[in-house]
């Protein structure tokens, strides 16, 4: 629904696999764009595997953001070779509703279409950058004055650094986490530290939780 309440500019438009209640139809209709009624397998095979929930909307192509023009932001969460989409669209998520000001994406590519998906939407909320050289990426922004934190199981509590204005927060892939090139450009590694013995949490937990203390302390 986010899409529908705050970014119908993007809609070409909607597909209705089942009857919707009637509040519901009033607000799709009042946006003025084409509907139509679909059965359940054709709206099953337009959302891909997807949960419609009866029904879905035809939008813009997503673009990805130059890297020039989010350099100026004061706090980048970089992804770094994450490549679950489910994952990369709940950082994106989280990244845009805790205040971050643009993520970046290290691979050599990514489906724009699965992360708009799997975000909500969140992803025409907030820029994001697609970069394949993630070495690269730290260098400049360690140029513009960024603190660069990694993260790692045996890092530092993040409220016992003192952090510069601006800051990049890098999480590592699902499996292997940081390469130790991209940890060695890094300022500070930073950690969780857990009451209970555990290995660790999901990626996006975890991200949740350190956007939450670098930007609400």
């Amino acid at each position: 629904m986010h899409v529908v309440r705050k970014r119908s500019d993007k809609i070409i438009k909607i597909y209705l696999a089942k009857e919707c209640e009637r509040p519901l139809f009033a607000e799709i209709w009042r946006l003025n764009k084409k509907i139509i009624k679909i059965d359940n397998k054709k709206a099953q095979a337009l959302a891909r595997g997807g949960n419609h929930q009866g029904f879905l909307a035809e939008v813009e192509d997503f673009e990805f953001a130059d890297f020039g023009t989010i350099k100026n932001g004061n706090f980048i969460a970089i992804l770094y070779g994450i490549s679950d989409v489910g994952n990369i669209g709940a950082m994106v998520r989280t990244a845009h509703a805790l205040g971050a000001d643009a993520v970046v994406i290290v691979a050599r590519r990514a489906a724009a279409e699965g992360i708009l998906r799997a975000s909500s939407a969140a992803a025409w909320e907030i820029p994001i950058c697609l970069a394949s050289d993630g070495l690269g990426v730290l260098n400049e922004l360690k140029q513009l004055n960024f603190t660069i934190l990694g993260t790692a199981m045996n890092g530092a509590d993040i409220k016992s650094l003192k952090l510069g204005e601006k800051v990049a927060l890098v999480m590592g892939s699902e499996g292997e986490g940081l390469p130790k090139r991209a940890l060695d450009k890094c300022d500070f590694c930073v950690g969780i530290r857990m009451r209970n013995d555990w290995d660790s949490l999901n990626v996006s937990a975890a991200f949740a939780i350190f956007c939450d203390r670098i930007l609400n302390g």
